[in-house]
């Protein structure tokens, strides 16, 4: 699996989809209902990757924390989720999962921008908006900051005269209604995002930095319609949140306060790997030139190389990375990863092992350690593969690839039970309920029963059972 991965599909975000699906549902009747355009342009998680990499999932639980504690929240239970999307938005869909869009990490120039964003997100959770709305239009469970911000305006600018003269009036109505609830919506989550800012001590500088930013994307897209159009925006326009917020944020002590060196370093590598991995590697090495010996500039350089199979010039950057810091477990970890996509796996184990140690067993790095002893073929490695998988799915049972190489093990020994109770895992997390029932019938079926593994496939069969049932509802 790689440092950086992308997962279609699993649980969690299972969850949150189908919230997604219906929502949106929901949103589009009421739209077509109300004048017949499309004025939602957020595409759900369940359309989306969602990108597992160890350090990223470590810096934006570290960036969130203190926000998630000025919101009164337990941090145990708030996940900040990236999605591969180029686009500059982010979300909540339910629940207390924040779903952020890569390509806003790309916008963004410093970690205080993402924390704006991350505190005006928990405003939303806090504040309850993904729950059902009355009074015109049914629930918008996916509060975006810049799909609802220039959604409904840019179908006015896109033919506003055409469209108000096919508009009824009671339809106005009820578009002006669910209009009037997302904008107090928005301007709710601003002023709870700025008092978690100010709470937990962060200058609103970084929010501010953001909005405008946002505010020349609407320029630039031309979705300032006239001056009389503002009422079919989902949103106040930047422009008039920017002097609330600007207001607000002087008066605050933490208005001066510098952002948080080591978070900020953290960032400006999580953003060059990032860009190194989804970007072109002509991109990349543009933006990045050889000229550039900053450690950001050789991690995403080692990404693009590595994605055009130039494994000696990955290695290259990997080790200048290393000799600068050699207790790095993320840049050992991608050492690891070059060796064992170039297909020298014995060679990535030392470094793979050194990560995992100095990481203690996270999830998804001992998984990339597990992939590297199956992948050497020696038999004699599969006992230990078999330890750092199992300690993976115990921290991180959300794991799919995790599952599958497990039961590629026990498969090996002829253990056939657990490698279906490793495939039912695995089916259950990427969509597949009938796989799975299946799966985990057959396992329960051969293992001992009041034995863990025995309760954890009926435990599966039985939520896979619902997952069918919730289907076949749906059609």
């Amino acid at each position: 699996m790689d440092a950086m991965d992308q997962m279609p599909d699993t649980d969690l975000q299972a969850q949150h989809a189908l919230a997604l699906r219906r929502a949106c549902r929901r949103v589009l009747s009421f739209a077509l209902a109300a004048i017949a355009l499309v004025l939602f342009s957020a595409r759900p998680a369940m359309a989306q990757s969602m990108l597992r990499d160890a350090e990223t999932e470590a810096l934006l639980q570290d960036m969130a924390e203190p926000l998630v504690a000025a919101a009164g929240l337990d941090p145990g239970n708030v996940d900040i989720i990236l999605l591969q999307d180029p686009s500059v938005n982010a979300f909540v869909a339910g629940g207390q999962a924040v779903y952020i869009h890569s390509g806003l990490i790309s916008e963004a120039d410093n970690a205080l921008e993402v924390q704006g964003v991350i505190a005006h997100e928990l405003g939303h959770v806090t504040g309850g908006h993904v729950i059902g709305i009355s009074g015109g239009a049914k629930a918008a469970s996916n509060i975006s900051i810049l799909s609802l911000l220039l959604g409904v305006a840019a179908a006015a600018a896109g033919g506003g005269e055409a469209a108000m003269g096919v508009i009824a009036a009671g339809q106005q109505a009820a578009l002006g209604k669910f209009l009037a609830f997302t904008r107090g919506q928005e301007s709710a989550a601003d002023l709870a995002g700025a008092d978690y800012l100010s709470k937990a001590g962060l200058s609103g500088r970084g929010s501010l930095e953001f909005f405008k930013k946002l505010q020349a994307l609407e320029h630039r897209a031309g979705y300032y319609a006239k001056s009389e159009d503002t009422f079919y925006r989902t949103h106040p326009l930047s422009r008039d949140r920017i002097q609330t917020l600007e207001y607000l944020y002087q008066q605050d002590p933490s208005w001066d306060a510098p952002s948080d060196p080591d978070v900020e370093r953290r960032f400006q590598r999580i953003k060059a790997k990032l860009a190194g991995y989804l970007s072109k590697p002509e991109d990349t090495l543009r933006t990045y030139p050889a000229s550039n010996q900053t450690v950001p500039a050789h991690y995403a350089r080692a990404y693009a190389y590595h994605k055009e199979a130039k494994f000696a010039d990955a290695l290259k950057e990997v080790d200048a990375l290393i000799a600068d810091a050699p207790e790095d477990p993320y840049f050992l970890e991608l050492r690891g990863q070059v060796l064992l996509e170039a297909g020298r796996p014995a060679e990535s184990l030392a470094s793979l092992r050194k990560a995992v140690e100095i990481t203690r067993f996270q999830p998804l790095i001992a998984t990339m350690l597990g992939h590297a002893l199956i992948a050497t073929e020696d038999k004699g490695n599969y006992d230990e593969a078999e330890r750092v998988l199992r300690a993976a799915v115990s921290r991180d049972r959300l794991n799919p690839q995790a599952w599958y190489l497990l039961g590629r093990i026990y498969n090996s020994r002829g253990d056939t039970a657990r490698a279906r109770l490793a495939s039912a895992e695995t089916q259950i997390m990427t969509g597949d309920p009938g796989a799975a029932l299946s799966s985990a019938e057959m396992a329960a079926a051969s293992l001992p029963e009041s034995t863990p593994d025995w309760l954890r496939a009926h435990d599966i069969a039985m939520e896979a059972r619902t997952r069918i049932e919730q289907r076949s509802k749906r059609r």
